[in-house]
């Protein structure tokens, strides 16, 4: 596995940061407080999603309400890219899900699932969260942790990474559960099945047979039904076709009262035809008298209109005409006469005053005697002839107004006569037609109830006295077999019944049996897993030391290689010796034995390197079937000083280690960074980080 790229976006001091790492030697260089670590920390995160002893606040940035960071690596010539988020919600910081994704070439392999993106991790980089952590991961003043333990706090802490605890744990577990088997194996031992199997066999058995007896007598019950059966259904043919003879004798004598009913409901509709025909006829009558004595008004109209001169043959229109002349002229002379009367009005206020004044009414001059009568003469002259025009007037106004009155009258009349007339017109020939249409009814109903009787005299000579003697034997016949065929099927029923129960007894004890069986198999296999798991347990006793023995000698000499290839070709030739408790022992150039205890700074730090390389390189063959692929390093100069060269001989030993495929350290010293492959220096300016390839 080789990191190629790292992508910060709000994480701790880095906005928006990307850093590209290269094979063999790189490092991050930079002052305090510049963001180095969190490149570390961001990429933990992003394996693995869960924090270092701490909440998630350490990595969002203290402004920002989200975070990414996105890892891609390589591994066996694939392209992979595993993506987390945090959020900022309510002053709580959590991982955003929805971020998540593990990507394979850029597709999706898992995604927003903790539990899958952490399997398809495991499954192509071969270490989960603890390795990392313990082994690829060296953090800052962790570097001399496993020498700096007490020795059997490094052999416990040694076995759970080697998987060798798993054997005292299973040493220790084991106990337990060969007590449980035991206890089991007692309790089987007194248990009722167990013992008492025999019995349950033998009551099987008895079961058995008694089921065997129940199915013959079905058997022979079920032969007795089937001839039962077909008795009753011969006894039942023959009652059904004396009934079908009995239900169509029923069905004539039905069809005989239904004809009698038609019957005598066409006889009644006969009579009502008959009344109705009575009823329209009078009505007809009724209606002619009246047409009759309209035709006698309107003559009698015509009679006055000969009366006063007029045609007889007028029409109401002409009448109407005529009246409106007589209006008229009746308007023209009553204008006339009030005229008339006007002018002898005023004539007869001039006489009255003449006699009064002598002056003249119009031109107020003083009249003679004479001219005075003569004009009063003249006076009482044009009063006569005015009276006697008025009297020729009134009488003529008169004669108008009666003819009018007449005519109006007339008019009225033929009106009113005439709508009448054509109504009682309507109504006559109206029940003319019903009279008719009612008359053919009547016909038709004569006509039907002639048919129905010939029907009736047909289908009463159809009917004939039907035999229930033969009925009555058929039923009694149908009703035997009938029952023996139900006492049949009771107990055919019955003995099903006894055959179900016998058959649940039989399967209970099958089970039980069955059960006692399995529990005896059990026992003995019971008895066989104490003896077994006896052995194994002490067989987990000796293999731990075994196995452990192993594991130092492996480890003694990959931690010798690694020390070497550390050490170079200038180095001191020494070697390492580990005891059974992993403790590392160094020896010299004369053989003198040494604790790493002993050993100066730069050389405790070197040996402290190869323990871990080589502890590294030994769990990952173990848990993965490969050596270590990577190492991370934060602050690996601790205890160091440049003036006795040992910061410089740590950088040139890691630049000589090739086993390792990546390398990714963090420092503050330039003298390390100088000796790497790939430097990468940060700087931080207003609180953003910065990162920039030096070479």
């Amino acid at each position: 596995m080789k990191i190629e790229s790292v992508e910060l976006e709000n994480i701790r001091s880095h906005a928006d940061t990307r850093i590209e790492f290269s094979d063999g030697f790189n490092c991050l260089v930079g002052g305090l407080g510049t963001g180095k670590s969190s490149i570390l920390y961001a990429v933990d995160f992003a394996l693995f999603g869960e924090p270092i002893g701490r909440s998630y606040d350490y990595l969002l940035r203290e402004d920002a309400d989200f975070g990414k960071v996105t890892v891609k690596f390589t591994k066996n010539g694939k392209e992979y890219a595993i993506q987390r988020a945090l959020r900022r919600q309510n002053d709580r910081i959590s991982q955003d899900m929805e971020q998540l994704k593990f990507l394979e070439e850029g597709k999706v392999m898992a995604e927003m699932k903790g539990e899958a993106v952490a399997e398809q991790l495991a499954s192509v980089t071969g270490f989960d969260r603890d390795i990392f952590r313990e082994i690829v991961w060296i953090r800052q003043e962790h570097l001399k942790d496993v020498l700096n333990m007490t020795p059997s706090e490094r052999q416990k802490k040694l076995d759970e990474l080697f998987g060798l605890s798993d054997y005292e744990a299973a040493w220790t577990n084991l106990r337990p559960v060969i007590a449980g088997l035991e206890k089991e194996s007692g309790i089987l031992q007194m248990d009722a099945d167990v013992v008492g199997i025999g019995e349950l066999a033998s009551r099987r058995n008895d079961a058995v047979k008694e089921l065997e007896a129940n199915e013959n007598e079905l058997a022979e019950t079920k032969t007795r039904l089937l001839e039962a059966e077909k008795e009753s259904q011969q006894t039942s043919e023959r009652l059904k076709t004396l009934e079908a003879v009995r239900r169509a004798n029923e069905q004539l004598h039905r069809e005989e009262a239904s004809l009698q009913a038609r019957l005598s409901g066409i006889q009644q509709s006969s009579v009502r035809l008959n009344e109705e025909i009575e009823k329209r006829t009078k009505r007809v009558e009724e209606s002619q008298k009246r047409l009759d004595n309209l035709n006698s008004q309107l003559n009698s109209s015509k009679g006055k209109l000969r009366e006063i001169g007029l045609p007889p043959e007028l029409t109401v229109e002409q009448l109407v005409n005529y009246r409106q002349t007589l209006t008229g002229e009746i308007t023209g002379n009553l204008g006339r006469e009030e005229s008339l009367k006007g002018d002898i009005s005023r004539s007869t206020q001039r006489i009255t005053n003449l006699v009064k004044e002598n002056t003249c009414p119009l031109c107020l001059q003083v009249l003679s005697p004479e001219y005075k009568e003569n004009l009063m003469q003249r006076l009482y002259k044009e009063v006569a002839d005015s009276k006697q025009q008025l009297t020729v007037l009134e009488d003529a106004t008169g004669k108008h107004e009666s003819i009018h009155n007449i005519i109006e009258a007339i008019i009225h009349n033929f009106q009113t006569n005439q709508t009448r007339m054509e109504e009682v017109s309507g109504q006559i020939e109206e029940e003319k037609k019903s009279l008719v249409d009612t008359q053919g009814r009547l016909g038709q109903s004569r006509n039907d109830e002639t048919s129905v009787n010939a029907e009736l005299t047909a289908l009463r000579s159809r009917i004939k006295e039907f035999d229930v003697s033969e009925l009555e034997k058929a039923e009694a016949e149908n009703k035997a077999a009938y029952e023996m065929l139900s006492d049949l099927r009771h107990k055919a029923q019955a003995n099903e019944t006894s055959r179900g129960e016998i058959q649940k007894r039989l399967q209970a004890l099958e089970e039980r049996l069955k059960i006692a069986e399995q529990k005896t198999s059990r026992l003995e296999k019971v008895k066989k897993a104490v003896s077994l798991a006896q052995e194994i347990r002490q067989s987990y006793r000796s293999i731990q030391p075994k196995l452990r023995g192993e594991f130092v000698r492996y480890l003694e000499r990959v931690v010798q290689q690694f020390l070497d290839e550390l050490s170079g070709a200038e180095g001191a030739a020494v070697s390492v010796k580990i005891d059974e408790d992993y403790t590392p022992m160094v020896e010299g150039e004369k053989g003198q034995e040494r604790s790493s205890l002993n050993l100066s700074g730069g050389e405790r730090t070197q040996l402290a390197f190869a323990y871990r390389l080589g502890l590294g390189q030994l769990i990952m063959q173990w848990r993965a079937g490969h050596g270590l692929p990577m190492l991370f390093l934060d602050e690996p100069t601790e205890s160091l000083g440049r003036e006795d060269g040992s910061i410089d001989r740590l950088a040139e030993s890691l630049s000589r280690l090739k086993t390792v495929e990546q390398i990714i350290a963090v420092t503050h010293s330039e003298a390390f960074a100088e000796k790497a492959d790939h430097v990468i220096r940060l700087e931080k300016h207003e609180n953003r980080s910065a990162a920039s390839v030096e070479r």
